[in-house]
């Protein structure tokens, strides 16, 4: 995905970054019902072993629980770095959950500390109601894997942190949208 510069300096500007971890992945909600997942050159922060069928949460995504929900028809080559796409990423959020999961992205779902964790980006089509609540959202967060809900944070690794592009309202605010 080429996210504009002045987009992509917004999302990061906004961030306290844990100074050991970087931004690995940016969310897009610019378009009505969608969610965008794109993958940055960000370096993960340790080394864990994961599963792609429980994949990383992305910490504290929601201000609010909500509805939980499944997403599986994404598209798109969102990966584990290194690992090949099988083209069916996942979304999942837990009823009594913050966080969002993104799970199926093919291989492993394992990280080595200081090397790129993510390839490729991923588009999912969610209704309305998800949507609404996505938009609400926070605009950072930790990263964790594996895991798939807030309940596996304890057990789970930080591997870095998650960025969020503004919604075109927001851009408006900061006199580029």
């Amino acid at each position: 995905m080429n996210i504009p510069t002045p987009i992509l300096g917004v999302a990061l500007a906004s961030c306290s970054i844990n100074a050991n971890a970087d931004i690995l992945l940016l969310i897009d909600l610019t378009v009505s019902n969608t969610i965008t997942i794109s993958s940055t050159s960000g370096q993960s922060s340790a080394t864990v072993a994961g599963t792609d069928f429980t994949g990383v949460l992305l910490a504290d995504f929601f201000t609010d629980l909500g509805t939980g929900f499944l997403e599986t028809a994404g598209v798109g080559d969102l990966v584990y770095n290194g690992d090949p796409s099988d083209a069916t990423p996942g979304l999942f959020r837990s009823a009594d959950s913050v966080g969002l999961n993104v799970w199926s992205l093919g291989g492993s779902g394992s990280f080595t500390e200081n090397t790129v964790a993510f390839t490729g980006s991923a588009t999912w089509t969610v209704d309305s109601t998800v949507y609404a609540e996505m938009l609400a959202n926070n605009h950072f967060g930790d990263i964790y894997a594996p895991a798939d809900s807030d309940d596996d944070i304890a057990t789970a690794t930080l591997i870095g942190q998650w960025g969020y592009i503004p919604s075109p309202s927001a851009l408006a605010v900061f006199g580029i949208g």
